[in-house]
């Protein structure tokens, strides 16, 4: 069991008694080969006491009910952005775009409505106040950016902007309907235009990936130019949309081929000393990457494919490649694609998956073979060989490697869309998107983990282990300074790993200063009350802030499988709200850019290269033979 699972799996094995009927249930998303991403304890629900005084929720796995505003005693997945997110309510940031979004009341719908009926409410309640800023009336910049957040978990995104483009034409429709009131038509324009803009602002960057979804918008931008009867009321709006449309590139036509993409590295084995110093940029689907696919026999051909390219496209560019070789009269046979664990873990990847690339372990590979030479499918030589001895950890200061490790991760936390966390969680229910970014994320804080394990167990002497078990509480302690609470995390759970925490010997060298400065950091990181403490400690921080993303996607799960999105065909909006408001919260810590002082000398280039590019073992079976080699008779 990989150490992060094991670290969150605590909370789940004292709560599997207590839960419901429905929380056993397996999240409808294709099982990631790095097992890290979302371990089985999220089919549990979190631990809260009983509300005092309050109504308690229905557990029948239909409507969620938030709790009124005066309850004693909240689950934190209900709490209000500014009420979960880091600097509580009075911190004053603005949050991030889009910046429409204000904080005032939430006022839902009177009463449910079904999918197609709920865009024309929507547009009901932004048109129903002309006094107010933008038409709008109570709460409904909040209703707006619940449903351009969650709409597609009851609605493809190109039907939703079909609908839009339906209410634009019925509104420019001479003579108006007759139930419509004198000026009503204008009002349903603005609104119209008021969620165009804040669904751009939204989704720009990853629009480029929905063809289909572009072409509505360019459809309904071009009869919106076209309106004159906008253009005096509406003259900031009109050119925030050009802007806008503009930056999101919907408006490359198809004659024009867009140039030649750069290939971005992904793998290990393809990074380079220039390429690892780079600043982090998103990942999309179209992006082109190299990949090394193996054979049986640890040959390789290497690959250029497109991030989101299928299994199936991936065995045809090798079938391509292979028919150049001296061995194509052997491979008559159809070859299928294994993923290959440095464990010796086998997982056969069926032909129409996606995205498989970044849903790879740490040190897992590609292997393309044919049924009959599966079973002799063994992992590289070179990922199972240890080498001990003092590493580039030992001769760097532990405010450096933590400075550089912050940010790192802060680059990689400002690539993940916030929609990611939505598509991640909800990806059964509401389609296909890609979540690469999210995935990276995720398996970077495996790698943090396993790093902190690996460097111990190649450390041999027993006073320079002791000093190692110092420096990495002290990277833990300025991560936690600079309000990296991600790899603060990772930290501590490679110190809480099995085979490191086993090692009696080295643990009782450790000053008592740094023993009770770890124990401050296991009980904030303990998961007891759904992790009260660390919710404590993060309502007091204010951004820029890396929060411990897997507890993001564990509250999404709760809320996900706690009710139902469609109820006897009406949309529950309080659950699309509460899912609008935890990724509210990811908003709020990145509305600020971060700001870490670090020098430019070459010592530290060389720092900021060791720590993108960490070699480690994620055999666990492996580190604990390690370990015992170290330390045979600690217990």
């Amino acid at each position: 069991m990989k150490p992060l699972e094991k670290f969150l799996k605590k909370q789940g094995s004292h709560l599997a008694a207590r839960a419901g009927p429905g929380a056993g249930g397996q999240l409808p998303r294709r099982q990631s080969v790095s097992k890290i991403l979302l371990p089985g304890f999220l089919k549990e629900p979190p631990e809260e006491e009983p509300p005092e005084g309050g109504t308690e929720t229905p557990g029948d796995g239909r409507w969620l009910e938030l709790r009124p505003s005066d309850s004693a005693l909240r689950s934190p997945t209900s709490f209000s952005s500014e009420e979960l997110s880091p600097g509580g309510g009075g911190g004053g940031e603005a949050p991030l775009s889009p910046e429409s979004v204000p904080t005032c009341c939430w006022a839902p719908l009177a009463e449910p409505e079904s999918p197609d009926r709920l865009l024309g409410r929507l547009l009901e309640r932004l048109g129903g106040d002309p006094t107010a800023p933008h038409g709008h009336g109570c709460g409904a910049d909040l209703l707006l950016d619940d449903i351009v957040l969650t709409h597609s978990l009851f609605l493809p995104t190109e039907q939703f902007l079909h609908q839009l483009h339906q209410h634009f034409i019925t509104a420019s429709t001479i003579p108006s309907p007759s139930c419509w009131k004198e000026g009503e038509a204008m009002h349903r324009k603005r609104a119209v235009l008021v969620i165009l803009l804040h669904f751009l602002e939204t989704y720009k960057g990853i629009l480029q990936e929905e063809e289909k979804a572009g072409k509505v918008i360019k459809d309904l931008y071009l009869l919106i130019m076209k309106d004159s009867s906008l253009y005096h009321k509406l003259e900031d709006e009109i050119l925030k949309l050009h802007q806008l449309v503009e930056t999101v590139e919907l408006k490359v036509t198809e004659e024009n081929h867009p140039p030649s993409k750069q290939v971005k590295p992904l793998f290990r084995h393809f990074r380079r000393i220039d390429s690892c110093l780079q600043t982090r940029v998103a990942f999309r689907g179209s992006d082109e990457i190299f990949c090394r696919v193996y054979m049986p026999d640890h040959s390789y051909v290497t690959i250029r494919s497109r991030l989101s390219a299928s299994v199936q496209d991936i065995l045809t560019s090798v079938t391509e490649k292979l028919q150049y070789s001296d061995e194509q009269p052997t491979r008559e046979e159809a070859l299928i694609l294994v993923a290959v664990a440095s464990s010796g873990e086998k997982s056969v990847l069926q032909p129409n998956e996606e995205c498989v690339f970044t849903t790879l372990g740490i040190n897992s590979h590609l292997f393309a073979c044919t049924k009959d030479t599966f079973p002799s499918l063994v992992p590289l030589p070179d990922e199972v060989q240890v080498s001990p001895g003092d590493t580039e950890i030992h001769r760097v200061e532990a405010e450096d490697v933590a400075n550089h490790l912050t940010a790192f991760h802060w680059e990689l936390f400002r690539c993940v869309h916030e929609l990611e966390f939505v598509d991640y969680v909800f990806h059964g229910e509401r389609g296909r998107r890609e979540t690469a970014n999210l995935e990276l994320l995720l398996q970077r804080c495996s790698e943090v983990q396993h790093w902190v394990a690996t460097e111990v167990m190649l450390c041999e002497s027993l006073g320079k282990r002791a000093h190692l078990l110092k420096k990495f509480i002290k990277i833990a302690a300025v991560c936690k300074q600079n309000q990296d609470m991600l790899t603060f995390y990772a930290v501590v759970i490679g110190l809480n790993n099995a085979p490191v925490s086993r090692l009696r010997l080295t643990w009782e060298k450790l000053p008592g200063k740094f023993k009770n400065l770890f124990r401050k950091f296991e009980n904030l990181t303990d998961p007891c009350r759904n992790h009260k403490s660390y919710r404590e400690v993060l309502s007091r921080m204010k951004p820029p802030i890396i929060p411990f993303v897997p507890l993001i996607l564990k509250d999404l799960t709760f809320l996900h499988e706690a009710s139902k999105t469609l109820v006897d065909g009406l949309v529950n909006v309080e659950k699309l709200h509460s899912v609008a408001e935890k990724v509210r919260t990811i908003r709020k810590c990145r509305s600020r850019p971060l700001s870490l002082e670090m020098e430019s000398s070459p010592q530290q280039l060389q720092t900021k290269a060791y720590v993108r590019q960490f070699q480690v073992i994620d055999n666990q079976n492996l580190l604990f033979e390690l370990s015992h080699k170290l330390e045979s008779n600690s217990q």
